[in-house]
């Protein structure tokens, strides 16, 4: 369903983020993209929905070319993609059903977006999506007050109201202690498995990658050093994406 075909970035300044970046993507696959930081995994996901533009290569998200598309077509892409961030990216002051309704933004008019005019139908799935995400009591709630694991299941439910194909998980788990972060990667995991939403996460614990994906590409210097099965993950890999002799997973 997705294409990522020989993409490079380089900023204005000369930096280059990207280098002939290449792997597919096929329906349904749980994927973890693992690097240091500044390897470039949070660039690769930002073209897949165009909020960066590459400098070189093709995206092709079920057969539409992304870096080719106008505005009008863009539009209708992001729709289908899911994005979750790892500050949440949620307005604070608004209640936790109010941020998930804002998964049907990509569907409004400017005017119905902003004065928040939604149908019963959508509103019925907000609460159908924070109960499956086990906050229909925060229903309520301001996301000012809650939790970082709580906010970033706002965060996946939001997602989730756009009816998306693909989601796009940039770092969720990073702000996040481990009892939180398992919660969150468990409906990560759930929404792949069981929904069969494909799933692309950049993650930089490698031993959670290695538990919940069915796929690790492996990126160092804004190249992919490694695609392949967990298993497939040997410390001698590991070393090469990481530039570590001692990494222990």
């Amino acid at each position: 369903m997705l294409n990522i075909e020989s993409v490079s970035k380089v900023y204005p300044n000369g930096n280059e983020a990207l280098h002939q970046v290449s792997f597919n993507v096929e329906k349904g696959e749980f994927i973890s993209i693992i690097g240091p930081s500044g390897a470039g995994k949070s660039t690769i996901l930002r073209t897949i929905n165009r909020m960066i533009k590459v400098s070189d290569g093709h995206i092709l998200f079920q057969d539409e070319d992304v870096t080719e598309a106008n505005r009008k077509r863009i539009r209708n892409i992001r729709r289908r993609i899911g994005m979750i961030f790892q500050h949440y990216n949620l307005v604070t002051r608004l209640t936790t059903v109010e941020n998930v309704l804002h998964g049907r933004l990509g569907y409004k008019s400017t005017i119905n977006g902003i004065i928040g005019r939604y149908t019963e139908e959508e509103k019925k799935k907000a609460f159908k999506l924070l109960k499956q995400v086990g906050l229909e009591e925060f229903a309520y709630t301001r996301c000012d007050q809650l939790s970082g694991g709580q906010k970033q299941r706002v965060g996946i439910a939001r997602a989730l109201m756009q009816e998306p194909e693909l989601i796009l998980c940039d770092e969720p788990i990073a702000s996040l202690d481990p009892k939180a972060s398992k919660v969150v990667m468990d409906y990560l995991k759930n929404i792949a498995s069981e929904m069969g939403i494909t799933c692309l996460v950049n993650l930089h614990q490698v031993d959670v990658a290695l538990e919940y994906s069915d796929r690790i590409i492996g990126v160092s210097a804004g190249k992919v050093v490694f695609d392949g099965k967990p298993e497939a993950l040997k410390p001698e890999i590991l070393s090469k994406i990481y530039k570590s002799e001692d990494l222990l997973v």
